[in-house]
C-alpha cells in the first residue's frame, strides 16, 4: 500500500512540474483569420446543401413515385366472397388488405383488423359470412398525386393501414402505411448520407 502511495505522489509531481505542462504556441493572425473563413465557407456549403435536399424531399414525391417501384398488381375479391376464402387468399398473397370490387367499382376494403374485430369480435362464423357484409365500405383513397407526406398524414390521423389509389374513379393500387414508412425512412437515409 506504501508503494501505491509513492507511485501516486510521484506521478502527481511530475504532472506540476515545469517539464511537463503544454506550452502555448502562438499562431500568426492570418491563420487564424483563414481558418475562421474555412469553416464559415464548410458551414454555409452545409447550409445550402440542406436547403436543397428539403426542397426536393422524398415526402414531396407524389404516390405514383412510390407505385414506380413496387409490384402493379391489384387483388381483389367480389362481395360474395366468404371471410374464410378472403382471409385464405390474404395469407397466400402475404398481405393485410384485400379490395373488394363489384363491377370494376371499388365497394370497400377488407382488412385484418375487420376480420378480428368485426367478424371474431362479433361471434360471427367466417364460413358462413360474406365480405360485404363486414368489409370497409367507402374507404378513403388517395390520388396518385397526392403527396407520400399527405398520404402519411392520413394513415395517422385517420389511423387507417391501407390507402387505395384511385385515378378517374379507377383503381390502380393501394399502398399501405409499411410502404409509406419504408419510403420515408430510406428517404431520410439518403439525406442524412448526402450530409
Amino acid at each position: 500500500m506504501n508503494g501505491l502511495n509513492r507511485h501516486m505522489m510521484a506521478a502527481a509531481l511530475m504532472l506540476f512540474s515545469n517539464g511537463v505542462r503544454a506550452e502555448v504556441v502562438d499562431l500568426p493572425v492570418p491563420f487564424l483569420e483563414w481558418s475562421f473563413y474555412v469553416l464559415l465557407l464548410f458551414g454555409l456549403v452545409v447550409a445550402i446543401g440542406i436547403f436543397i435536399r428539403r426542397g426536393k424531399g422524398g415526402q414531396a414525391e407524389p404516390v405514383s413515385k412510390l407505385m414506380e417501384e413496387r409490384s402493379a398488381a391489384v387483388h381483389s375479391i367480389t362481395p360474395e366472397i366468404t371471410v374464410t376464402e378472403c382471409v385464405r387468399q390474404m395469407n397466400e398473397l402475404k398481405i393485410g388488405a384485400m379490395l373488394v370490387m363489384e363491377n370494376d367499382h371499388l365497394a370497400g376494403i377488407f382488412t385484418e383488423r375487420d376480420a378480428m374485430t368485426r367478424v371474431l369480435g362479433g361471434g360471427l362464423d367466417p364460413t358462413h359470412t360474406r365480405v360485404s357484409e363486414v368489409m370497409s365500405s367507402d374507404p378513403v383513397c388517395v390520388s396518385p398525386s397526392t403527396t407520400l407526406e399527405e398520404a402519411r398524414a392520413l394513415v395517422t390521423s385517420r389511423r387507417i393501414r391501407h390507402l387505395p389509389v384511385v385515378d378517374n374513379g379507377k383503381v390502380v393500387g393501394m399502398v399501405s402505411s409499411g410502404d409509406l414508412t419504408h419510403w420515408l425512412v430510406r428517404d431520410q437515409s439518403v439525406q442524412i448520407g448526402d450530409l
